[in-house]
């Protein structure tokens, strides 16, 4: 459980995790992407939220389909026809979106027994490798977030 507080929202050595990351960021800077076909700060934070909800799955046993965003794993954002305020809205909530799926997930992390975390739930994979890998993906999206932060920087210059 340290592992993946310390990729989501606890300090840790390796430098900002996936929420400090997008701390401070607005719908304008998290719209932004670097060129054509790459995703955005917002894509990134709403894949992550996905991921931390199909792995809860996994561990619950949940049916497919409780996501509360249409789609799987990479969405579009932000939608077109939204104004800048509208914008600014949906930004917020789909942060919000990813805070409620870890805290949903890391209950149901805090639940599992020895045992439990033994368990094949993804391929081979079992879900204390499924759960050190949700971190991992925290860290790994928090760096290119770090880094579309400063693309970002550097070309509003």
């Amino acid at each position: 459980m340290d592992a993946l507080d310390a990729a989501y929202d606890r300090p840790a050595w390796h430098g900002p995790n996936l929420r400090g990351s997008v701390r401070q960021v607005d719908a304008r800077q998290a719209a932004w992407r670097p060129a054509e076909g790459q995703h955005n700060v917002w894509e990134i934070t709403l894949h992550a939220a996905y991921w931390k909800y199909v792995v809860w799955r996994k561990i619950t046993g949940e049916k497919r389909g409780g996501f509360p965003r249409q789609g799987s794993d990479w969405y579009v954002r932000p939608v077109p026809e939204l104004s800048e305020r509208e914008a600014a809205r949906a930004w917020r909530e789909d942060v919000a979106l990813l805070d409620t799926t870890h805290r949903q997930l890391r209950d149901a992390i805090a639940a599992l027994t020895e045992k439990d975390l033994q368990r094949t739930a993804f391929g081979k994979m079992t879900l204390a490798e499924l759960i050190s890998g949700i971190a991992l993906h925290d860290v790994y999206h928090a760096g290119q977030i770090q880094t579309l932060k400063q693309l970002y920087r550097k070309a509003s210059r």
